[in-house]
């Protein structure tokens, strides 16, 4: 008899997601996962939880309130005293956060009678792992009917631009600087530059230099959208320069110096720390063993078919480790995906075309399906839509107009084709157009859903109402 149905390497979202729904479907099952507190002690959850998705966005909401108690409350009437940053403070409130998260994935694990192995995790065949112990000792063999591989991503490492952890760090460091850099660089600018960016900006950070190699910003977005966060987030104070290519760093004792090169020629920029910030990269280095022949491509991910299959029987990846956006949402989907296959004998599979991305800024981006430059390189007809928050009332309650709407729709059928916001809480009305799209939804049928007043959805209403040139709160020219 094997020593567990499933084993689960990894416990990230996509990783212990997998492992409570197969305990859920009556499996025994196991997770190894290597991840430490500062303390040493083992913790769940993976880079997500720990230092990536959790800590970062205690820190954009901490930061925003600080901002807000400086430079707005006095709009609304509020009078402060003087306002004061207490960054260990805030940064033991981020800690305390992720401490309650995951240690509730490890009394979820208890509940379900998830066995917590606290190691690394190695694929030797189909059904055998092996496991090296955390705090040392002998690995030894694991036997099981079937492995699912949640590894998780890592930071892509720059040659150029070498992580001391002191004043040139990765995404992970930039969450725990004990004070806040007058001048502080950040090699690239796409969402986590962003978001860390505007982290340090609005704690006081007087200069923020974000250097992004791509001509373009934030091309996976809609180029409407990335056009209003580039005016945007530029007068917020980050000076995003593009087409800057690094080729070099100095660290001296107090200071970094970043040589980069763009349209102009050759620069250096002087500053007191230096992110790095250019990407993920999936985590299998060593993931398997050479004799078991598992099939990466050439970005290091583990080939999966529509359904998060192997090219080994019984052998599943999931999450960032596989193709489609490194998203813990996405990777939690599959997870679950993989575990009812086993346990339940279900086949359906992950629509990545519906999978949402946000970018946690303020104000915050979201967007799900294709966006315009997509549909015009594609060749499809479609319809447009846009609806400004300034014409929402309760953006104009709140004090938060910057931003928009934007709704593609089929021009044959009205089928919903994309979705792109950015402005207040649009990482939560996107929800409204993934559940719209998924039940192959049409902008009239957002259009007719009653929406509350007054909301922030009343805008996405608008926007579908648009697309036929009839929204009510914004005048619009007919042909």
């Amino acid at each position: 008899m094997a020593d567990y149905d499933v084993i689960v390497i990894g416990g990230g979202p996509a990783g212990y997601t997998a492992a409570i729904r197969c305990a859920q479907l009556g499996l025994r099952t196991a997770c190894i996962d290597r991840w430490r507190r500062p303390d040493g002690a083992p913790a769940l959850g993976g880079t997500c939880l720990n230092a990536g998705c959790i800590p970062s966005k205690a820190l954009l909401d901490s930061s925003e309130l600080y901002r807000l108690a400086r430079e707005e409350l006095a709009e609304h009437g509020v009078k402060v005293g003087e306002v004061r940053l207490d960054l260990r403070r805030m940064m033991a409130r981020k800690e305390a956060v992720v401490r309650r998260l995951t240690d509730g994935i490890a009394t979820l694990f208890a509940a379900n009678g998830i066995e917590h192995l606290h190691g690394t995790g190695r694929l030797l065949s189909p059904r055998r792992v092996e496991l090296a112990p955390a705090e040392g000792g002998e690995a030894r063999a694991l036997s099981c009917g079937h492995v699912i591989l949640a590894p998780g991503s890592e930071p892509i490492e720059l040659e150029v631009a070498p992580v001391d952890g002191e004043r040139v760090v990765d995404s992970s460091g930039a969450l725990a600087f004990a004070s806040v850099p007058r001048r502080l660089g950040i090699i690239g600018a796409g969402v986590i530059g962003l978001e860390l960016g505007s982290v340090w900006r609005r704690l006081g950070s007087e200069e923020v230099v974000l250097l992004e190699a791509q001509e373009t910003f934030l091309p996976a977005c809609d180029h409407r959208i990335a056009q209003e966060a580039f005016r945007l987030f530029t007068a917020q104070g980050l000076d995003i320069r593009l087409g800057a290519r690094v080729t070099g760093t100095r660290t001296g004792r107090r200071q970094v110096t970043v040589r980069y090169e763009d349209g102009t020629g050759a620069h250096e920029l002087r500053v007191d720390r230096l992110i790095v910030a250019v990407g993920r990269r999936p985590a299998t280095e060593g993931i398997a063993a050479p004799e078991c022949e598992l099939v990466l491509d050439e970005r290091g991910a583990v080939h999966v078919d529509e359904l998060c299959r192997t090219s080994l029987p019984g052998v599943w990846a999931i999450g960032d480790a596989v193709r489609g956006p490194m998203l813990a949402h996405k990777g939690a989907e599959e997870g679950i995906c993989v575990a009812e296959q086993i346990g339940a004998g279900r086949t359906e599979p992950v629509d990545l075309g519906r999978v949402p991305a946000v970018i946690y800024t303020h104000p915050e981006i979201a967007w799900v399906g294709a966006t315009e430059q997509a549909l015009k390189a594609e060749g499809v007809a479609y319809r447009v839509g846009t609806f400004p928050f300034a014409a929402s009332g309760r953006a104009q309650a709140l004090g938060q107009t910057a931003g928009l709407v934007k709704v593609l729709a089929s021009a044959e059928d009205d089928t919903l084709l994309g979705v792109h916001v950015i402005g207040p809480w649009a990482s939560e009305l996107i929800a409204e157009a993934v559940l719209a799209m998924e039940f192959g939804g049409s902008s009239e049928d957002l259009a007719r859903i009653v929406h509350a007043h007054p909301t922030l959805s009343e805008a996405v209403h608008e926007a579908a109402m648009s697309v036929e040139r009839r929204a009510i709160h914004l005048f619009a020219r007919r042909g």
